[in-house]
Protein backbone atom coordinates (compact mmCIF):
# COMPACT_ATOMS: atom_id res chain seq x y z
CA UNK A 1 0.00 0.00 0.00
CA UNK A 2 1.23 3.58 -0.99
CA UNK A 3 -1.00 5.66 1.52
CA UNK A 4 0.54 9.63 1.33
CA UNK A 5 0.53 12.16 4.16
CA UNK A 6 2.48 14.78 2.88
CA UNK A 7 2.69 16.89 -0.53
CA UNK A 8 4.86 14.69 -3.20
CA UNK A 9 8.06 16.51 -4.53
CA UNK A 10 7.74 18.54 -7.72
CA UNK A 11 7.55 16.77 -10.73
CA UNK A 12 5.26 13.95 -9.27
CA UNK A 13 2.05 13.29 -11.15
CA UNK A 14 0.44 14.18 -8.38
CA UNK A 15 -3.61 14.41 -8.85
CA UNK A 16 -5.94 13.64 -11.61
CA UNK A 17 -9.42 14.93 -12.62
CA UNK A 18 -12.41 14.33 -15.39
CA UNK A 19 -15.34 16.09 -16.57
CA UNK A 20 -17.81 14.02 -18.00
CA UNK A 21 -21.48 14.52 -19.10
CA UNK A 22 -23.37 12.69 -16.00
CA UNK A 23 -22.02 12.54 -12.85
CA UNK A 24 -24.45 9.81 -11.59
CA UNK A 25 -23.93 7.55 -14.18
CA UNK A 26 -20.05 7.82 -13.67
CA UNK A 27 -19.70 7.91 -10.17
CA UNK A 28 -21.79 3.80 -10.89
CA UNK A 29 -19.02 2.75 -13.54
CA UNK A 30 -15.82 3.90 -11.84
CA UNK A 31 -17.70 2.36 -8.03
CA UNK A 32 -18.23 -0.49 -10.18
CA UNK A 33 -14.87 -0.45 -11.80
CA UNK A 34 -12.56 0.48 -8.94
CA UNK A 35 -14.73 0.30 -5.91
CA UNK A 36 -14.69 3.64 -5.54
CA UNK A 37 -17.21 5.61 -3.02
CA UNK A 38 -17.52 9.51 -3.69
CA UNK A 39 -17.64 12.46 -1.99
CA UNK A 40 -20.20 15.01 -3.85
CA UNK A 41 -19.05 18.27 -3.79
CA UNK A 42 -21.71 21.58 -3.65
CA UNK A 43 -22.92 22.85 -6.29
CA UNK A 44 -21.52 26.45 -6.52
CA UNK A 45 -18.37 24.21 -6.94
CA UNK A 46 -19.74 22.60 -10.14
CA UNK A 47 -20.11 19.44 -8.24
CA UNK A 48 -16.75 18.58 -8.11
CA UNK A 49 -16.80 15.49 -6.42
CA UNK A 50 -14.00 13.19 -4.94
CA UNK A 51 -13.30 10.28 -5.62
CA UNK A 52 -12.40 7.96 -2.20
CA UNK A 53 -10.22 5.02 -1.55
CA UNK A 54 -10.45 4.03 1.98
CA UNK A 55 -11.78 7.19 2.52
CA UNK A 56 -8.83 8.91 1.07
CA UNK A 57 -9.22 11.04 -2.24
CA UNK A 58 -7.52 9.05 -5.17
CA UNK A 59 -8.87 10.90 -8.09
CA UNK A 60 -11.84 13.59 -8.83
CA UNK A 61 -15.03 13.78 -10.93
CA UNK A 62 -16.93 16.83 -11.89
CA UNK A 63 -19.96 17.76 -14.52
CA UNK A 64 -18.36 19.10 -17.64
CA UNK A 65 -19.28 22.42 -17.69
CA UNK A 66 -19.20 22.38 -22.10
CA UNK A 67 -22.80 20.85 -23.11
CA UNK A 68 -21.26 20.30 -26.55
CA UNK A 69 -17.96 18.62 -24.93
CA UNK A 70 -17.32 15.42 -26.78
CA UNK A 71 -13.87 14.40 -25.62
CA UNK A 72 -12.87 13.32 -22.47
CA UNK A 73 -9.76 12.59 -20.39
CA UNK A 74 -8.15 12.34 -16.97
CA UNK A 75 -6.02 15.00 -16.51
CA UNK A 76 -3.39 15.15 -14.87
CA UNK A 77 -1.54 17.53 -12.41
CA UNK A 78 2.24 18.20 -11.39
CA UNK A 79 3.36 18.80 -8.15
CA UNK A 80 5.01 21.71 -8.26
CA UNK A 81 6.36 24.36 -4.72
CA UNK A 82 5.69 27.39 -7.12
CA UNK A 83 2.75 27.25 -9.53
CA UNK A 84 3.50 31.11 -10.86
CA UNK A 85 6.88 30.02 -11.20
CA UNK A 86 6.39 26.78 -12.93
CA UNK A 87 3.65 28.40 -15.63
CA UNK A 88 6.44 31.30 -16.33
CA UNK A 89 8.76 27.88 -17.16
CA UNK A 90 6.18 26.60 -19.20
CA UNK A 91 5.01 29.73 -21.25
CA UNK A 92 8.98 30.13 -21.85
CA UNK A 93 9.32 26.79 -22.98
CA UNK A 94 6.98 27.48 -25.72
CA UNK A 95 3.46 26.67 -24.29
CA UNK A 96 0.75 28.06 -23.14
CA UNK A 97 -1.23 28.77 -20.05
CA UNK A 98 -4.88 28.00 -20.14
CA UNK A 99 -6.02 28.97 -16.97
CA UNK A 100 -4.73 30.49 -13.87
CA UNK A 101 -2.59 30.53 -11.52
CA UNK A 102 -5.05 30.38 -9.24
CA UNK A 103 -6.26 29.95 -5.56
CA UNK A 104 -8.90 26.88 -4.94
CA UNK A 105 -10.02 28.37 -1.57
CA UNK A 106 -7.07 27.10 1.13
CA UNK A 107 -6.82 23.93 -1.14
CA UNK A 108 -3.40 24.80 -3.35
CA UNK A 109 -2.67 27.02 -6.14
CA UNK A 110 -3.38 25.52 -9.51
CA UNK A 111 -2.85 26.45 -13.48
CA UNK A 112 -3.65 24.55 -16.42
CA UNK A 113 -1.05 24.32 -19.40
CA UNK A 114 -0.47 23.14 -22.93
CA UNK A 115 3.27 22.15 -24.09
CA UNK A 116 4.12 22.67 -27.43
CA UNK A 117 2.81 19.37 -28.65
CA UNK A 118 -0.78 20.28 -28.03
CA UNK A 119 -0.83 18.43 -24.61
CA UNK A 120 -2.53 19.40 -22.00
CA UNK A 121 -1.79 18.83 -18.19
CA UNK A 122 -2.03 20.56 -14.90
CA UNK A 123 0.04 21.81 -12.18
CA UNK A 124 -0.42 21.89 -8.40
CA UNK A 125 0.81 23.53 -5.36
CA UNK A 126 -0.48 21.92 -2.45
CA UNK A 127 -2.29 23.52 0.34
CA UNK A 128 -4.90 21.48 2.05
CA UNK A 129 -5.22 19.35 -0.61
CA UNK A 130 -2.07 17.36 -0.78
CA UNK A 131 -3.39 15.41 -4.28
CA UNK A 132 -4.00 11.47 -4.29
CA UNK A 133 -3.53 9.73 -0.95
CA UNK A 134 -3.09 6.89 -2.22
CA UNK A 135 -1.06 5.50 -5.52
CA UNK A 136 0.98 2.68 -7.01
CA UNK A 137 -1.67 0.14 -5.42
CA UNK A 138 -4.71 -1.57 -6.94
CA UNK A 139 -7.29 0.55 -7.67
CA UNK A 140 -5.34 3.78 -7.72
CA UNK A 141 -3.41 5.96 -10.08
CA UNK A 142 0.03 4.20 -11.22
CA UNK A 143 1.74 5.97 -13.52
CA UNK A 144 1.07 8.94 -16.31
CA UNK A 145 2.60 8.73 -20.08
CA UNK A 146 2.16 11.29 -22.89
CA UNK A 147 1.74 9.78 -26.21
CA UNK A 148 2.64 11.93 -29.32
CA UNK A 149 4.14 12.36 -32.54
CA UNK A 150 6.42 15.33 -31.78
CA UNK A 151 8.64 13.44 -28.70
CA UNK A 152 11.94 15.51 -29.15
CA UNK A 153 9.62 19.03 -28.40
CA UNK A 154 8.00 17.43 -25.70
CA UNK A 155 11.21 16.11 -24.26
CA UNK A 156 12.33 19.40 -24.27
CA UNK A 157 9.50 21.12 -22.94
CA UNK A 158 9.40 18.83 -20.00
CA UNK A 159 13.01 19.32 -18.93
CA UNK A 160 12.89 23.34 -19.27
CA UNK A 161 9.73 23.21 -16.92
CA UNK A 162 10.54 20.48 -14.68
CA UNK A 163 14.01 19.84 -14.55
CA UNK A 164 13.70 15.84 -15.20
CA UNK A 165 16.50 14.11 -16.49
CA UNK A 166 15.83 11.57 -19.72
CA UNK A 167 16.70 7.86 -19.78
CA UNK A 168 16.14 5.65 -22.75
CA UNK A 169 14.11 2.55 -22.11
CA UNK A 170 16.65 -0.30 -22.49
CA UNK A 171 13.49 -2.99 -22.40
CA UNK A 172 12.26 -1.91 -24.98
CA UNK A 173 15.05 -0.10 -27.09
CA UNK A 174 12.92 -0.55 -30.64
CA UNK A 175 10.40 1.84 -29.13
CA UNK A 176 10.64 5.80 -28.75
CA UNK A 177 10.05 6.28 -25.17
CA UNK A 178 11.57 7.97 -22.89
CA UNK A 179 11.71 7.93 -19.12
CA UNK A 180 11.30 11.32 -17.05
CA UNK A 181 13.65 11.62 -14.10
CA UNK A 182 13.00 14.06 -11.11
CA UNK A 183 16.22 15.70 -10.00
CA UNK A 184 16.37 13.13 -7.48
CA UNK A 185 16.25 9.95 -9.92
CA UNK A 186 12.92 9.09 -9.33
CA UNK A 187 11.01 8.16 -12.59
CA UNK A 188 7.89 9.42 -13.01
CA UNK A 189 6.45 8.64 -16.09
CA UNK A 190 7.37 8.72 -19.75
CA UNK A 191 7.14 10.19 -23.26
CA UNK A 192 5.92 7.74 -26.02
CA UNK A 193 6.64 8.84 -29.59
CA UNK A 194 4.37 7.95 -31.92
CA UNK A 195 4.38 9.01 -35.57
CA UNK A 196 0.72 8.22 -35.93
CA UNK A 197 -0.49 9.85 -33.21
CA UNK A 198 -3.14 12.19 -34.20
CA UNK A 199 -2.86 14.09 -31.04
CA UNK A 200 -0.36 14.69 -28.43
CA UNK A 201 -2.10 13.48 -24.50
CA UNK A 202 -1.11 12.12 -21.19
CA UNK A 203 -2.30 9.09 -20.54
CA UNK A 204 -3.59 7.44 -17.35
CA UNK A 205 -2.76 4.06 -16.02
CA UNK A 206 -4.69 2.94 -12.81
CA UNK A 207 -3.43 -0.42 -11.03
CA UNK A 208 -5.45 -3.40 -10.71
CA UNK A 209 -5.15 -6.65 -9.21
CA UNK A 210 -6.60 -8.29 -12.11
CA UNK A 211 -6.52 -6.97 -15.33
CA UNK A 212 -9.24 -9.24 -17.22
CA UNK A 213 -11.55 -8.99 -14.30
CA UNK A 214 -11.12 -5.00 -14.29
CA UNK A 215 -12.00 -5.30 -18.17
CA UNK A 216 -15.24 -7.07 -17.53
CA UNK A 217 -16.42 -5.04 -14.75
CA UNK A 218 -15.69 -1.85 -17.28
CA UNK A 219 -18.01 -3.93 -19.89
CA UNK A 220 -20.53 -4.89 -17.14
CA UNK A 221 -20.77 -1.57 -16.02
CA UNK A 222 -21.48 0.51 -19.34
CA UNK A 223 -17.96 0.72 -20.64
CA UNK A 224 -16.02 -1.05 -23.29
CA UNK A 225 -12.78 -2.74 -23.35
CA UNK A 226 -9.78 -3.68 -25.50
CA UNK A 227 -8.57 -7.29 -25.17
CA UNK A 228 -6.50 -7.40 -22.44
CA UNK A 229 -2.76 -8.21 -23.45
CA UNK A 230 0.76 -8.96 -21.74
CA UNK A 231 3.73 -6.77 -22.04
CA UNK A 232 7.29 -6.83 -20.57
CA UNK A 233 5.74 -5.27 -17.47
CA UNK A 234 2.68 -7.34 -16.66
CA UNK A 235 -0.86 -7.57 -18.06
CA UNK A 236 -2.62 -4.08 -19.76
CA UNK A 237 -6.54 -3.49 -20.90
CA UNK A 238 -7.23 -0.45 -22.69
CA UNK A 239 -10.51 0.70 -21.29
CA UNK A 240 -13.26 2.83 -22.73
CA UNK A 241 -15.96 4.43 -19.89
CA UNK A 242 -19.15 5.31 -21.25
CA UNK A 243 -18.35 8.87 -22.25
CA UNK A 244 -15.30 7.77 -24.27
CA UNK A 245 -13.02 8.46 -21.71
CA UNK A 246 -10.10 5.91 -22.69
CA UNK A 247 -7.19 4.89 -19.95
CA UNK A 248 -5.09 1.79 -19.12
CA UNK A 249 -5.63 -0.83 -15.93
CA UNK A 250 -2.74 -2.60 -15.55
CA UNK A 251 -1.63 -5.84 -13.13
CA UNK A 252 1.35 -6.99 -11.57
CA UNK A 253 3.18 -3.97 -13.31
CA UNK A 254 6.78 -2.45 -12.38
CA UNK A 255 8.10 1.14 -13.02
Amino acid sequence: MSELTTTQPAGTPTWIDLGIPDLDRAMTFYGALFGWEFDVGPAEFGHYTQCLLRGRPVAAIRPNPDPDATDFWWNVYFATDDCDAAAARARDAGGSIITGPMDVLDQGRTAIIKDTTGAQCGLWQAGAHIGCEIVNEPNALLRNDLVTAESGPARDFYVAVFGYTLDTNPDMPELDFTFLRRPDGHEIGGIAGDPKATKSRWGTLFQVDDADAAARRAVDAGGSSAEPYDMIYGRVANITDPFGTQFDVGAAMTS
